[in-house]
């Protein structure tokens, strides 16, 4: 591995992150789309528990979404339908939620798997839906949603799915981390010496193959770590490569 230099101006910078951003956003939303398709279902949302400690403080907010212009209105609905329940659950439970819509056809049923899943009350909505709850610690807790017509779930699309929902969470969870730290907060002496670490390559050896002291290096690494805010080495090279720096 050969370590390149740094040409880039602040404004190259900028705009890379900022199509790296959007980039991001992009694939987001192809792989909800993916998953909507999958279940039949019309819309998909995101949403993020906001607030801590008692119910009261607490609510979901839609942080990502197909309704486009009614998203404020769908989303007002659904939180206000299921909101109060659906925080309630996610507390003692990540068994998906299902409820059936207000029409005879406003179904969203699971016929093999109704045991391992949580039945919310009927005929509140326009509409059915699935709702998968994630929980990720305190800031990535939260439901990806499905609503839509008619809605027949089997056992084998309901784990593919969930197992994908956390996938989005974590991803938006990084994608918070990412933007909440200092622009530029990595040089590309420290990323690159944690690409090597990550390799597996002890500090002596990327010293010789980046051409510094063993000294440097290890500084690098040590400025990573706390600008990363990770207790050590081995918490930062997984955060760099949650967080894209590295692969």
């Amino acid at each position: 591995m050969n370590f390149i230099p740094n040409t880039r101006t602040a404004d190259d910078g900028k705009g890379t992150r900022l199509q790296a951003r959007a980039s991001r956003a992009a694939t987001l939303v192809a792989r909800l789309q993916s998953m909507q398709k999958q279940v039949n279902a019309k819309n998909f949302a995101v949403l993020r528990m906001s607030g801590t400690g008692l119910p009261a403080s607490r609510k979901l907010i839609c942080v990502l979404d197909s309704w486009g212009a009614a998203t404020e209105t769908a989303a007002s609905e659904l939180t206000a339908a299921y909101g109060a329940e659906m925080l309630a659950h996610l507390d003692t439970s990540l068994l998906p939620v299902l409820w059936n819509g207000m029409g005879e056809r406003q179904i969203a049923e699971t016929p093999d798997f109704g045991r391992f899943t949580h039945r919310l009350p009927a005929s509140l909505l326009s509409c059915s839906g699935i709702a998968f709850p994630v929980r990720l610690g305190a800031q990535g807790n939260g439901y990806v949603v499905f609503t839509g017509t008619y809605m027949d779930l089997t056992s084998e699309t309901i784990i593919d799915l969930h197992g994908r929902c956390c996938q989005i969470m974590t991803d938006l969870l990084a994608a918070d981390e990412r933007r909440m730290l200092p622009a530029e907060s990595l040089s590309d002496r420290e990323i690159g010496c944690l690409q090597m670490a990550g390799d597996g390559y002890i500090s002596e050896e990327i010293a010789e193959k980046m051409g510094l002291s063993v000294h440097t290096v290890n500084a690098y690494l040590g400025a990573a770590t706390t600008k990363l805010d990770s207790v050590n080495r081995i918490q930062a090279i997984a955060k760099a490569i949650r967080l894209g720096y590295i692969s």
